[in-house]
């Protein structure tokens, strides 16, 4: 007899509480004792704590996430015997999610590893296929979880391991977690002298392992296993030094490329010679919904990810959440099954996306609606606290040429004078970027858009217009003018902003129409793709280039940039980094 779980569970639990893959009929960890085999099989496989002593960066590998039991043991470990100013990065690989939930209650049954656990479960990754980003700032840790298959994760992903934890279901159970093409890439994704450890002592692991660059030693199994394997590669591990990063733009894209900077033990500092927010992260509310691409390849699955980092970014700042829920209203007739395709897809998470038909709809909007998607875990959020909360130091500078020098890259006025030197820079100036880096092509686009205190609207809703709550009224429009940069406030956009609302939404435009407007211009940077830039190489990148998308992508994407600029492990799998990297223009002009 065994404990049930719901249908869409990998997991049953057996009579006496163990986890056991319904998929693959073998268990999670071992029923004797299931953490001691972890931090012998493992930790003491890998040779930890010793092999990160004096080290500033560690990245661990693992096919596997499971329960999460080997992540909470390193976690544990780490905090007890990590070196000084260490940081921790994590890069785990699960083809079919357990619920938090269920993680919790598999890893209960070991009181020493509580604090830990918690921490791992309170921000348990989701089923949406593509990488999770767990951010663990009191561990100083970092986990990458990637949902999918097991040979894509390891293709897409550019870090390099030094530890490798293997721990999939056995090989006689699950073949194609230890063939030879998924063991050849954990080679490719070592870096030199990384151990890697593993249960098993199969022949074909045993080879596949030889064949990739390792060492391989049987040593003394645990419990009632008699062997277990132990792999080297050849090579000294090389560190790094976290340094300072100036960025040139305090908007959302720099105010994130701050926080991600901070999150990887680097030093940032900001520079906006008008301050926080003056482009165009300065209106009194924003959306955050995804970009939606019934194409379902790379650019949606950059996309959702996207969202979906940036919604759990701003869960963590509640402070700056007007409102919750968006609907997507359909504006052409291809719309609703566009969205139902986009719904069903395991780019979100199940349920975060719903089809409306029109009758629900308008019982959200207050008024005739067509069918719209429900974008229940999309947000309305003030800019402002967002910006405050990532960017509290800005300095008042103006950039106007960078130089590179010895130890990396000056910053200079317009006067010639040096402000600061850094080892790396992001420019995250919008449009101004083109200033300080002619190479990229960005377009000026316009957007004035009005707001009028003292009404409400029953949900935010987009359309190709949008509107939202502001907590003090209601926002709308935006007019989207090309290679207009004049950023004055006209009385005709707010006429053509009611138009557009009023398609939409009549009577909400008829309402706001009889009461004065205020609103606000500022000039969005496009690219000819439509995608932004993020990326770059020798110490000098570029974080721009988002249109009005800055609030859903650049918490990612400044992740990604950070990343590049301190040597750390990127959330963006390879696909998803060539779709925004600054060269690909001239790649495309050359091919």
């Amino acid at each position: 007899m065994t404990d049930v779980p719901p249908p869409h569970s990998p997991l049953a639990w057996t009579d006496d509480g163990q986890p056991r893959s319904r998929l693959f009929g073998d268990v999670y960890f071992s029923a004797q004792d299931g953490l001691a085999e972890t931090r012998t099989v493992f930790l003491e496989g890998c040779g930890l704590p010793q092999a990160w002593a004096g080290r500033r960066r560690f990245t661990v590998g693992e096919l596997g996430f499971g329960t999460g039991l080997n992540i909470a043991a390193l976690l544990d470990l780490w905090r007890r015997e990590a070196p000084a100013g260490g940081r921790l990065h994590v890069f785990t690989v699960e083809g079919f999610p357990i619920t938090a939930e269920e993680a919790g209650r598999a890893l209960s049954r070991w009181p020493e590893l509580a604090e830990a656990a918690q921490a791992l479960v309170s921000r348990w990754p989701g089923r949406a296929r593509g990488v999770h980003r767990l951010e663990l700032p009191e561990y100083a840790a970092i986990v990458d979880v990637a949902v999918g298959d097991v040979r894509e994760a390891l293709e897409g992903w550019t870090g390099r391991a030094d530890a490798w934890f293997l721990d999939g279901f056995s090989p006689a159970l699950n073949p194609q977690m230890w063939s030879d093409e998924v063991l050849a890439l954990v080679g490719a994704r070592s870096a030199p002298g990384a151990r890697a450890a593993t249960f098993t002592v199969a022949g074909q692991v045993r080879r596949g392992l030889a064949a990739a660059g390792f060492e391989v030693e049987k040593r003394p199994g645990f419990g009632r296993k008699r062997e277990r394997l132990e792999a080297r590669r050849p090579g000294a591990p090389a560190d790094f030094e976290p340094g300072r990063v100036a960025i040139v733009g305090a908007g959302i894209a720099g105010a994130a490329a701050a926080r991600a900077v901070r999150a990887l033990g680097g030093e940032a500092l900001v520079f906006d010679a008008e301050g926080r927010g003056a482009g165009g992260s300065g209106n009194p509310a924003g959306l955050v919904t995804p970009r939606l691409d019934a194409g379902l390849g790379p650019p949606a699955q950059l996309f959702a990810r996207a969202f979906a980092r940036a919604v759990g970014l701003y869960e963590a700042l509640p402070e700056a959440i007007v409102a919750r829920g968006v609907l997507q209203l359909a504006s052409a007739e291809r719309d609703p099954a566009r969205f139902g395709k986009i719904a069903a897809s395991d780019l979100f998470e199940p349920g975060a996306l719903t089809l409306l038909e029109p009758a629900e709809a308008a019982d959200r909007l207050g008024e005739p609606a067509p069918a719209a998607l429900d974008q229940r875990p999309a947000l309305v959020v003030d800019p402002a606290r967002i910006l405050a909360a990532w960017a509290p130091d800005v300095r008042p500078a103006r950039v106007a040429r960078i130089e590179r020098a010895d130890d990396g890259w000056r910053l200079m006025d317009p006067e010639g004078t040096e402000i600061v030197r850094a080892g790396a820079v992001i420019l995250a100036a919008a449009l101004d970027s083109r200033d300080l880096a002619p190479d990229v092509p960005l377009q000026p686009v316009r957007g004035q858009a009005s707001w009028a205190r003292g009404q409400s609207v029953g949900s935010a809703a987009a359309w190709g217009g949008y509107v939202l709550p502001t907590g003090e009224g209601v926002l709308f429009g935006a007019t989207h003018d090309r290679d207009d940069a004049g950023r004055d406030l006209r009385p005709a956009d707010h006429a053509r902003n009611l138009e557009t609302l009023a398609r939409a939404l009549p009577r909400l435009a008829a309402r706001l129409s009889q009461g004065p407007l205020e609103g606000r211009a500022s000039v969005r940077a496009v690219t000819p793709d439509r995608l932004p830039v993020a990326g770059g190489a020798d110490g000098r990148f570029l974080l721009t280039g988002f249109g009005s998308r800055g609030l859903s992508m650049a918490p990612l994407l400044a992740e990604h940039v950070a990343a590049l600029a301190l040597g750390a492990p990127s959330p963006l799998t390879a696909a998803q980094q060539a779709l925004v990297a600054p060269d690909r223009f001239g790649r495309r002009v050359r091919s």
